[in-house]
C-alpha cells in the first residue's frame, strides 16, 4: 500500500478559512462529512501517513477517490452546513443512530376546537404541544390517567367529540368519567380551553401553584363542613403528588435542562438522555450509535448534540444542556442552538452536586443500554448463526467454530498473574464451563498466554475417566467436569496482537493439536491477528463477527479481573494471618482502615497502633513481620478474648 493517497491536494491548496468538507468514493458516494475552523489542518491529519492513521480512519480514506470542501463565513455557518449534510447524504462513515426507535409522547391537540390529551408517537401533529419523551407507553397512561382527575380534559378520539356534539350525548369516556370535555356537557369550551391551559402549567413545572390552590380549597371546604367537597379535593391533591413523586425533583425547581449520559467503547456508544422540566424528570430516552471513525470523546457529544436538536422545534431546545464532557466547538453549538431557540442556550459539564450524580445515573443506564445492545445482537440466533459464519469465512476454516474458547491474561504491576479461559457454543456463553489459572512465575504476557494454552491443550490427550468407577466411588461431577474439559473447541482466540497469538500458536504446535483454529483481538483497533500473517484481518465494522469476538474477549477480561480479586483478597488476608496475636477481627480492622496490605507495609508502628485495639507490642509486630524481620510473639496481646488464634503456615 503506497503511503500518499492519490488525490491528495497541493501543498497550499486547501484554504485555512472554515468549512465543511466531504470525503467521495469513485461512484460520487459521500463517504464522510465533517467541519473544521481551519481547513487545511484539519484535512492534513486525514493525509499524513497511511502507518499512522488509525485502521477505521485509513480505511475510510483509501476507499475514498477524492475530497472537496466548501468555505463558509463563520464556525457557526460549519456546523449548520455540516448537519445538513449529514441529514442529506446519510454518510456511512458519519456516526450512525442504529436505533430508530421511536418513543411515546403526551400530546395536547392545541389545534383543536377543544383540545384533547392523547398518547402518540407522531411528532407532526399540527398545533400539539408534546410532554415526553416517555420510556413506556403504560407510563404515559399512567400520568394522563392520574392527571384527568385533577385537571378533567378531553380524552375522547375526534370522531366520539363529533357525534357527542351533534347527538347530545356524551361520548362514552365521558360517561364513565373519563373525559371531561364539552361533549360531556359539564363545561363550555371556554371553560375546557382554560383548564387546558392549567394542564400545560402544570406539566411545564408549575406544580407549587396547584397544589397550594388546592390545599386552602380542601381547608376551607372542610371548615364550612362540606366534606364532600373537601374529600373530592383531597383526592386531587393525592393525584398530583402521585404524579410528582413519578418525577422526582432532581434539580433546583424551575431548572430546565437536557443531560445526557455516555458509555461507548471503540465501536459503539449508547446515549442516555434526561428531559429535566421544573426541576424534574419529565422525559427519557435512549440510543445506540455506531461510531465507524476513531473520534475523541468531545466529538462524538458534537455529533449526539447536533442528532438531538437538529430538527427539535425551539420549544424542546432548553436552557442548559449537560454533557460528560465539553465538545471542541462548544462555543459554536452555543450559538447555533440559540440561532434554533431564540434564546441563549449554555453547554456546560456536569462537575459536583446533583446535577453530578443525575450524571451518573445517566451514565450508568447508558452502560447497561450499551451491554443490552451487544448481548441482544449475540444472543439472536440469526445474528449468532451470520456471526459463526462471517468468522469461518474470515478465519478460512472449513467449518463454523460451534465450540470457541477465549483466553486473558491479568495481572497487578506484573503480580498476581492470573488467566481466564471462558467458553461460547453455538454463539452462547457456557459460564459452567469457564476455567480460571493461576501463573506463579511467567516473564510476560507471551509467556503467560504459552503456559494457559499448554495446560489447557494438556486436558485434550487424557483418556476418558472411567465414569462407572468413579460414579461408585461419588465422583461423578467431578467425572463430568473433566470431560467437558476434554472436549475440543474448533477456534482458540486470545487477547492481544501478534506477539500472543504466536506464543499461542506455539502452544498448539508443542502439544500436537495444529487442527485447532487460532487467532488473537488486538483491543486499540480491534483488529483480528492470525498466526503467521503479516497483517491482520479486518472484519466489517457492522460485522456480527466482530461483535462476537469482542463479547468473547470482554468476558474473559471480566472473568480474568473477578478472579484474580478474589485470590488477591485471599493473599492479603493469609499475610496477615502469619502475624502472631492478629485474629479474624483484627484483620478486617487493619485492611478497613489502610485499604491494603501495601499501605499497611509503609505505615510506622506509631500510625499501627492508633488503631483501636492495637496496642505499642503487637503494632511493633505487625510492622516487623511486614517489613520481614523477626518478630517477637507478644505475651500480653497475643490474641483477642474470644478470637481463635491463626493457625501456623504451612510449610
Amino acid at each position: 500500500m503506497s503511503g500518499q493517497l492519490p488525490y491528495k491536494p497541493k501543498p497550499g491548496e486547501i484554504p485555512t478559512n472554515p468549512g465543511v468538507y466531504r470525503f467521495r468514493d469513485a461512484q460520487g458516494r459521500v463517504l464522510y462529512v465533517g467541519k473544521a475552523k481551519n481547513l487545511r489542518q484539519r484535512l492534513s491529519n486525514y493525509f499524513a501517513p497511511l502507518h499512522t492513521l488509525h485502521e477505521r480512519t485509513r480505511r475510510m480514506v483509501t476507499t475514498a477517490s477524492s475530497v472537496e470542501w466548501t468555505v463558509v463565513p463563520t464556525d457557526v455557518d460549519s456546523l449548520q452546513l455540516e448537519y445538513q449534510w449529514i441529514k442529506e447524504f446519510d454518510p456511512p462513515y458519519n456516526v450512525r443512530y442504529r436505533d430508530d426507535k421511536s418513543y411515546p409522547f403526551m400530546a395536547i391537540t392545541l389545534g383543536d376546537e377543544a383540545p384533547r390529551v392523547m398518547v402518540t408517537r407522531n411528532r407532526r401533529i399540527p398545533g400539539a404541544k408534546y410532554f415526553g419523551p416517555y420510556p413506556k407507553v403504560w407510563a404515559v397512561h399512567d400520568t394522563i390517567d392520574l392527571m384527568i382527575k385533577v385537571f378533567p380534559i378531553r380524552t375522547c378520539s375526534d370522531s366520539s367529540y363529533k357525534r357527542a356534539m351533534q347527538t347530545g350525548r356524551p361520548c362514552f369516556p365521558g360517561q364513565i368519567g373519563k373525559c371531561g370535555g364539552p361533549c360531556s356537557h359539564r363545561v363550555t369550551i371556554e371553560e375546557h380551553r382554560a383548564i387546558v391551559d392549567d394542564f400545560i402549567a402544570f406539566m411545564n413545572g408549575g406544580d407549587e401553584r396547584f397544589t397550594r390552590d388546592l390545599t386552602a380549597r380542601m381547608k376551607a371546604a372542610a371548615a364550612a363542613m362540606d366534606y364532600e367537597q373537601a374529600a373530592v379535593l383531597r383526592d386531587k391533591l393525592a393525584s398530583i403528588e402521585a404524579v410528582l413523586n413519578k418525577s422526582a425533583l432532581v434539580l433546583p425547581e424551575h431548572a430546565d435542562a437536557d443531560l445526557f449520559g455516555i458509555a461507548e467503547d471503540e465501536l459503539s456508544a449508547a446515549v442516555h438522555r434526561f428531559v429535566i422540566r421544573g426541576g424534574r424528570v419529565r422525559g427519557v430516552t435512549s440510543t445506540t450509535i455506531d461510531k465507524e471513525l476513531d473520534i475523541s470523546g468531545g466529538d462524538l457529544v458534537d455529533q449526539i448534540l447536533q442528532r438531538a436538536y437538529g430538527d427539535a422545534a425551539p420549544a424542546d431546545i432548553p436552557r442548559r444542556v449537560l454533557v460528560p464532557v465539553l465538545p471542541p466547538d462548544a462555543h459554536e453549538l452555543e450559538e447555533w442552538l440559540r440561532s434554533r431557540r431564540g434564546r441563549a442556550v449554555e453547554i456546560a459539564v456536569a462537575q459536583r452536586g446533583p446535577r453530578a450524580e443525575l450524571l451518573r445515573n445517566a451514565t450508568l443506564n447508558a452502560q447497561q443500554a450499551l451491554l443490552r445492545h451487544k448481548t441482544r445482537r449475540t444472543s439472536d440466533y440469526a445474528a449468532r448463526t451470520q456471526a459463526l459464519a462471517d468468522l469461518q469465512e474470515a478465519l478460512g476454516m472449513s467449518e463454523a467454530p460451534l465450540r470457541i474458547e477465549c483466553f486473558d491474561i491479568s495481572h497487578l504491576q506484573g503480580t498476581n498473574v492470573v488467566g481466564s479461559m471462558v467458553v461460547f457454543e453455538d454463539g452462547l456463553p457456557r459460564k459452567d464451563q469457564y476455567r480460571s489459572f493461576s501463573i506463579a512465575h511467567t516473564t510476560d504476557d507471551t509467556d503467560s498466554i504459552h503456559q494457559v494454552l499448554t495446560r489447557r491443550l494438556a486436558h485434550l490427550d487424557r483418556p476418558e475417566p472411567d465414569e462407572t468407577a468413579e460414579a461408585e466411588a461419588g465422583e461423578e461431577s467431578q467425572a463430568r467436569r473433566r470431560r467437558r474439559f476434554a472436549y475440543p473447541p474448533q477456534l482458540l482466540i486470545v487477547d492481544g496482537g501478534r506477539p500472543q497469538v504466536e506464543a499461542a500458536a506455539r502452544a498448539l504446535r508443542e502439544a500436537g493439536h495444529e487442527e485447532i483454529a487460532l487467532c488473537g483481538i488486538a483491543k486499540r483497533l480491534e483488529e483480528i491477528w492470525l498466526p503467521g500473517d503479516d497483517f491482520p484481518v479486518i472484519l466489517p465494522r457492522t460485522s456480527e463477527a466482530l461483535y462476537l469476538v469482542q463479547r468473547l474477549r470482554d468476558e474473559a477480561h471480566r472473568f480474568a479481573i473477578s478472579h484474580q480479586r478474589r485470590r488477591r483478597k485471599r493473599d492479603i488476608r493469609s499475610v496477615l494471618s502469619e502475624v502472631p496475636g492478629l485474629g479474624e477481627a483484627r484483620i478486617k480492622a487493619l485492611l478497613r482502615h489502610f485499604g491494603s496490605v501495601a499501605a499497611l507495609r509503609g505505615a510506622t508502628v506509631a500510625q499501627i497502633e492508633e488503631l483501636p485495639g492495637i496496642g505499642p507490642k503487637l503494632a511493633q509486630t505487625i510492622h516487623r513481620h511486614l517489613q520481614g524481620e523477626p518478630a517477637d510473639i507478644p505475651e500480653a496481646e497475643a490474641a483477642d478474648p474470644g478470637e481463635i488464634p491463626a493457625e501456623a503456615p504451612s510449610a
